[in-house]
Parts: structure tokens; C-alpha cells; sequence
């Protein structure tokens, strides 16, 4: 069935292609342009980005966008760090984490994301990459690689782009094929045996040009580095050993096809693959000392003692095809984007992070202090899009678009608990193969949009953009051998719990998003924009807490309102470009996430919430052979809700950390008033430096240092406040020295230079403390270049 529908919205793209005429004009799939640089990759001219779906100077952009390049990626993944988690901080008010490893990233703009950890999460970051909207949490891990342009774009984008975007979106584009042979790449090896190649070519298959193509890969791999120590005896058979965890092999690819017979007419279809293993996240148990959240002198990354999860494997496979169509009638340009993706694959790990014997259980009732693992498991998701959009030209005073976009994501999601995987009874544990659930989730959204924007002077531009979106969830309970019917934990708000003991849920909501916004030149380089806009984020389900019989928890749509007013400039023929922006916004209904006393996360809503802040960027070349780049952010969030408690760790009767709420007790369980903390993952400020030297020698030759470095100020990892569960000064430093021929570098560079110990997670139930923390240092070589 799957195969059946992606051929039916494949061949509706191709339907509505096939119904452009073929004539001759320039054609809209231009991807974003990248900027004019000078041979040392320096800033030298103007920043294009596609914010409104429109290739445009960001000076005439009147929102506040900022821009990753590809050079930039290669650097922070030199070390075969993560693609996705490794832009953290590296814009402002952007924040990346993830407590179930690569599979699985949590994107926050100016503080607003989502920590829930259930496969089905809802995020109010969208991810697009090459203009298809990646909705489920394991789509928005596909890797980036052979980038061109990177765009984060922050606040609402309810308008033109994806679903559930009430925080902003992260755009990223695949360097396009071209009519000319041309390619880019690196090529890095470092500790660990850590391998990173990005690579991306193509050229024309045709003498004429009107066929092109583009073939890009990445390889990444690392070996294990992590220990597990533990002697003891097993529940499930977990065999312990030296460097039996942390190491990944990740490979991907990906082939563009690009047709052009006319210069009205572009048809570009788009393939990838993926397939990945790895480690989830390593948990470790008593890493966070009670009344502290200072990293102990003696913690090791590099041991763990785990006696369940075997070693905290993981593994995912992806494939999606793509079919972009435009044809510009001369008046309008008809655009036509349909895909399909799928993925399937698994996560295990010991989510209490370390043997229970170890912090007091005794044999042979090895848990009586709790021990405990889990899986999720995607048994199969397929999601199809069809977005169909009518833009005017890019020239004159007046420029218009309008579109729909229909979306539909399906997935089997299953949950499997500790007994599930036990084979020892010889410890006082019973097997349970049965303890595990089967859940089926439908989303699906439809969405009409229009945007105009009008110049009422020369100096000063109108723009409005309008959307209604239906949002429909529903999840069913297809299998649960264990229960014959679903509960409503006691003493919790029933509003979490609107479909209360069924085993079929289904809500669905109908919202418009908007935006309008004034843009004034104060001159040719330098203008002043004002933004009003409103987000919209649907109802979600969350059905994992169904394997310990409780029912399915619930929150009510999030909207966003948010106002924004910024200032953009380009001076010095380009060699320095800035921006500044404030911000300030108010969310009804935030959709938060806690845990219950099983540690499963558990769906609710606050009143409200709000934030404000503040953010700055310069990237400049004073001299022609020094480039630097600068941002800063500032962040303030709040919750309001004065009625809401949420959950936190205790064991027996006895809380784990020192909590800096108000708490009540209700049996041996604790729970904080959140009102008036600052969201969950949200920095209070935000550091990101980077700068290259260049020695020339003579000819295309030189000598480079370059740098980058990191730093971020207070951010609470939960929603109640506690000494523990916070950090305040992380922060990470690069470098890399080396040769440059031409296009070509060969280089020496390390990441985390210092060996930084940073807490960027943590598990909070029951007893464990068990803290995660960012990857070692590593040094290694590097080869990067391109050619054309």
C-alpha cells in the first residue's frame, strides 16, 4: 500500500508537470544561491537566502534568518560528530540535543523545543531539507551533507513553510546539480578511528546541458571507546567488555537528476538513502552529585557499569525520492513538490544508566533500588507530501504566492519494557516476553497559503502572509497482551487525558497562522524591519505510556504570537556583514512534557508561556587574509502556569536532588510547581566565535589557523528548578592549522580541544542522577576542497 499511494501522489506531481507547456524563460528552481566570497571562502558581497520561498539579499528579508555555510559544516563534523547536533549554538537562539543519540535530535529556537523523548513526539521546529518538510523525530536525524546553504529562520513560519512551526524552521539545501562538472568534499581521520567523508559531484549527461546530475555521499564511522565494566550477573544476558559501546557507521546518498528542456521548464527527482548503527545515548548512573551540577574531577566518559540493553545498541535505515516540477508561464511560475519517505529501525538502552547492585540492589533481587531498560521500535513510517504553489515573478513593486500542501505521515511504533528481554529467572526476575505494546499513529494535515508583498516607496516594503491548517492525530492500540483495559493515573489533571481509557484516540484542530511585516532602506545596505506573526501547533497523542496500562496522555494545540523588529546591514563592499533583532512572544496552551511515576513522559499543557531576548551577528574581513564570525544571543523564558506540577525523581519516599520549587507529596512520589521557570533547554545566553588567519606564500598558496568556539549560560535540562539538573558555562573549542593549494586544504584540527566535561542531559527519575555529557576530545587530519 505504501508503494501504491507514493505512486499516486508521484504521478499527480508528474500530472501537474506534464500539464506546463514547454516553451522558453528562466525557470524558479534555483535553489539558494550561495554567497559571493573571495578565494579564501571570506564574506564579500550579499547573503541570498530563500526565506520566502524566493531566492532574495536577506537585507530584503524582514525576518530574522541566519545562515550556516557548508565550509562550516565540514569543520564540526571533522571528528564524525553529528551533522545535526553539532549545530548547536552555532547561531543564535539555536539549541540541539538528543537523549536517545543520532536518531533522534531535539531542535530549540529562542528557547521554544520539545524534550518529550516518545517516537510520535510532536516539535515546533520544523526541518525542510531540498524543500520536503521532515516531520517525524527520526526524518528530522537524516543527515546533512554536500550542503550549499544551511538557513535557520526564527519565530513563526506558519505562512509558507512545513507544519507545526511555531519556533522557526532549519532549512537545509543539498548543493545543486549544474551544467557545469564541479564538485566538493572532505575527507578527515581521527581519534577513535573516527572517519568523516562529505562528498558531492556533478556535471552535465547531456552535450546540450539539458540533463544534469548530482551524486553526494557521507561516510562516517568511529570505533567503540566506551567500557563496560561491570562483573555481575544479568537479567538479559548483557555481556560486558572493553570499547563495546559508543561507536557508529553511518552512511549515506543521495542522486539529484535534473531536467531541463526548456528555460521555462526544470524537472528535478531526488533520491537518498540511509542506513545507520550506532549507540544511543549513554546514561550515567550517580554522574550528578546531590547538591552540585559541577561535572565530579573524577568522572570518565569512558566507562560505564551496565548489567541490561546490551550495550545500548541502535540501528535505522531511511529512503525517500523526491519529484520537484516548475514551469514559469512568464506571469507565474507553477511549482509542483512531491515525496515520500520511509524509515524503520530500533533504539535500546539502560535508561537507569548504571547496575543496580552497584547502587545498593541486592542479589538475588537485583532491583530492589530499581534497574530498568527500554526500546523503541519503528516498525515501519511512511510519509507522503504533495505541495503545490503559484508565485509571480521576483521583479516589480508588487510579488505574490499561493499554494497547499497535504500531508500524510503513517507508522507502526512499538514499545518494549525490562521484562520483555529478561532470559534469567535464576536472579528473582520473571520474563515477561509479553511487555511490550503495538501502537498505530496517523497524522495527517492539509494547509492553504497565500503571501503578497507590496514596495509602497522605494524604501519601504509591506508584506502579509496568511495559512489555514487542519491537524488531525489519531493513535490505536493494536496490540497490548498484557491489559485488558487502559487507566487514568490518579491524582492528574483529566484535561491530559482527553480520550480517557480508550484504546483509539483521535483529535484534530483548525487554526490560521499569519504574519505581516514593514521593511524600511534607511539606505542601499542597511535597513529596519518590524515583524508580527502567529504559529500554530496541533493536538498531539502520546500512547507509549500503554505498556504499563495507562492510558494515553494529551495536550491541546499550542499557538504562538509572536512580535519582532531587527536591523540588517552590509558595509565595506560586503567585507562586513551584521544584524541584530529583538523579540518577544506569548504561547497559549504550551505543550509541555513530564514524567509519571513509571518515568514515561506524560503530555500536558500550561496556561502560557512567554520569552524575549535578543540576538546579534557580524561575519567580517577587516584585511583581505582575516575573516571572522560573531553571534550573540540573549534568552529569557517563562512558564505560566500557577495550577501545573510536574513530577520529580525520588526514590522510596525520598527526593534525589535538591529542588528549588515548591513541592507536594503524593505517596512515595514528588511533585514541583513549575510556574514561573524558564523552559527546558532554553540558554539564558548563547556565544559563537570563529576566525581564520591566512600567511600567504606566493601564488594560490598559504599558510591558516582558524578557531571556533562556543559558550552557553544557564539552561535547566527539566521543567522544575533544581541545583542538579542544570549547567551554566558550557563550552567547546575548536581549531585547525594547515596548507592551502588553490581550492585544496590539508589541515590538523581537533574538537573539544579542552577535553570539556559538558552535562547536556539528564535522566530525573527515581534515584539515578545519571547524566549525559558531549564527546571527547579528538584530534585528526583533514582534506577538503572543491573543484570546477
Amino acid at each position: 500500500m505504501k508503494f501504491q499511494k507514493f505512486a499516486a501522489l508521484l504521478l499527480a506531481g508528474a500530472a501537474t508537470a506534464a500539464t506546463m507547456p514547454i516553451a522558453s524563460a528562466q525557470t524558479a528552481d534555483t535553489p539558494a544561491a550561495a554567497p559571493v566570497t573571495t578565494d579564501d571562502g571570506a564574506p564579500d558581497g550579499d547573503i541570498i537566502v530563500t526565506a520566502n520561498r524566493r531566492s532574495e539579499n536577506t537585507l530584503n528579508v524582514p525576518v530574522a534568518v541566519s545562515v550556516v555555510r557548508s565550509e562550516t559544516l565540514r569543520d564540526l563534523q571533522a571528528a564524525g560528530g553529528d551533522t545535526l547536533l553539532s549545530l548547536a549554538g552555532r547561531v543564535p537562539s539555536l539549541y540541539v540535543e538528543s537523549t536517545t543519540g543520532r536518531i533522534f535530535p531535539r531542535f530549540y529556537i529562542r528557547g521554544l523545543g520539545n524534550i518529550d523523548f516518545y517516537l510520535g513526539a510532536s516539535q515546533p521546529v520544523s526541518i525542510i531539507q531540498d524543500d520536503v518538510v521532515k516531520e517525524h523525530v527520526v526524518l528530522k536525524s537524516n543527515p546533512a551533507f554536500d550542503i550549499g546553504q544551511v538557513e535557520v529562520l526564527k519565530g513563526p513560519q506558519g505562512s509558507l513553510f512545513g507544519r507545526n512551526t511555531t519556533a522557526g524552521i532549519i532549512k537545509f539545501d543539498t548543493a545543486a546539480p549544474t551544467a557545469n562538472f564541479e564538485g566538493q568534499g572532505s575527507l578527515s581521520y581521527g581519534s577513535f578511528n573516527s572517519v568523516n567523508a562529505d562528498v558531492g559531484v556533478g556535471g552535465p549527461l547531456t552535450k546540450d546541458g539539458t540533463i544534469s546530475f548530482r551524486l553526494s555521499g557521507l561516510y562516517q564511522h568511529r570505533d567503540d571507546w566506551i567500557s563496560n565494566t561491570y562483573t555481575g550477573p544479568s537479567d538479559d544476558g548483557t555481556v560486558p567488555g572493553k570499547n563495546v559501546m559508543g561507536g557508529f557507521d553511518e552512511k549515506d546518498v543521495k542522486l539529484q537528476l535534473l531536467f531541463k528542456p526548456s528555460d521555462r521548464f526544470s524537472l528535478r527527482l531526488a533520491g537518498h538513502l540511509r542506513d545507520y548503527n550506532g549507540t544511543a545515548s549513554i546514561f550515567y548512573r550517580g554522574s550528578i552529585k546531590v547538591g552540585t551540577n559541577a561535572v565530579p574531577s573524577t568522572f570518565d566518559r569512558k566507562l560505564v557499569s551496565y548489567d541490561e540493553a546490551q550495550n545500548n545498541t541502535q540501528a535505522y535505515k531511511n529512503q525517500g525520492v523526491s519529484l520537484k516540477a516548475d514551469y514559469d508561464f512568464g506571469g507565474v511560475t507553477l511549482t509542483s513538490i512531491t515525496a515520500w519517505e520511509h524509515a524503520a529501525g530500533f533504539s535500546r538502552g539502560d535508561t537507569d544508566g548504571g547496575a543496580a547492585a552497584n547502587f545498593g540492589g541486592v542479589t538475588p533481587n537485583i532491583c530492589a533500588v530499581g534497574c530498568g531498560q527500554s526500546q523503541g521500535r519503528l516498525r515501519g513510517l511512511d510519509q507522503w507530501t504533495q505541495e503545490v504553489r503559484l508565485a509571480s515573478p521576483d521583479t516589480g513593486p508588487f510579488k505574490w504566492q499561493i499554494g497547499g500542501i497535504y500531508f500524510d505521515a503513517r507508522d507502526k511504533t512499538e514499545f518494549d519494557q525490562r521484562s520483555f528481554f529478561l532470559v534469567n529467572n535464576s536472579l528473582g526476575t520473571a520474563p515477561n516476553p509479553n511487555n511490550f505494546v503495538l501502537l498505530r499513529n496517523v497524522n495527517t494535515s492539509w494547509a492553504a497559503f497565500g503571501q503578497v508583498s507590496y514596495d509602497l516607496t522605494d524604501k519601504l516594503t509591506f508584506t502579509a502572509g496568511g495559512r489555514i491548517t487542519k491537524d488531525t492525530k489519531s493513535t490505536n492500540l493494536l496490540l497490548h497482551p498484557n491489559f485488558a483495559n487502559l487507566t487514568v493515573p490518579a491524582g492528574v489533571p483529566t484535561s491530559s487525558y482527553a480520550c480517557g481509557t480508550a484504546q483509539f484516540c483521535r483529535l484534530s484542530d483548525t487554526q490560521p497562522s499569519w504574519d505581516v511585516s514593514l521593511l524600511y532602506k534607511i539606505a542601499p545596505e542597511v535597513s529596519v524591519y518590524a515583524r508580527y506573526a502567529r504559529g500554530f501547533r496541533g493536538p498531539t497523542v502520546q500512547g507509549r505510556s500503554a505498556v504499563f496500562n495507562s492510558a494515553y496522555s494529551t495536550a491541546n494545540s499550542e499557538k504562538n504570537t509572536s512580535y519582532e523588529g531587527g536591523i540588517k546591514g552590509s558595509f565595506a563592499d560586503g567585507r562586513v556583514n551584521f544584524s541584530a533583532a529583538g523579540f518577544y512572544y506569548n504561547i497559549d496552551n504550551i505543550q509541555l512534557n513530564g514524567n509519571d511515576s513509571n518515568g514515561n513522559g506524560v503530555l500536558f499543557n500550561g496556561s502560557k508561556g512567554k520569552g524575549y531576548g535578543a540576538e546579534f551577528e557580524i561575519e567580517a574581513r577587516p584585511v583581505n587574509n582575516f575573516r571572522v564570525t560573531a553571534g550573540l544571543s540573549l534568552l529569557h523564558t517563562e512558564i505560566n502556569a500557577p495550577t501545573v506540577f510536574a513530577q520529580v525523581g525520588a526514590a522510596n519516599g525520598v527526593m534525589s536532588q535538591t529542588v528549588l520549587n515548591p513541592t507536594v507529596r503524593i505517596g512515595n512520589n514528588y511533585y514541583a510547581n513549575i510556574n514561573g521557570n524558564p523552559f527546558p533547554n532554553a540558554p539564558d545566553y548563547n556565544i559563537n566565535v570563529s576566525a581564520r588567519y591566512d600567511l600567504p606564500l606566493g601564488g594560490d598558496n598559504k599558510l591558516f589557523v582558524a578557531g571556533d568556539f562556543n559558550m552557553q549560560g544557564k539552561t535547566n535540562l527539566v521543567l522544575y528548578r533544581s541545583v542538579e539538573y542544570s549547567s551554566d558555562g558550557n563550552y567547546e573549542l575548536g581549531g585547525k592549522v594547515g596548507y592551502a593549494f588553490g581550492k585544496y586544504e590539508i589541515a590538523a584540527f581537533v574538537r573539544n580541544l579542552t577535553n570539556r566535561k559538558n552535562l547536556i542531559g539528564a535522566i530525573d527519575t527515581s534515584n539515578y542522577r545519571a547524566g549525559i555529557y558531549n564527546d571527547p576530545r579528538v584530534f585528526g587530519v583533514m582534506l577538503s576542497g572543491s573543484f570546477r
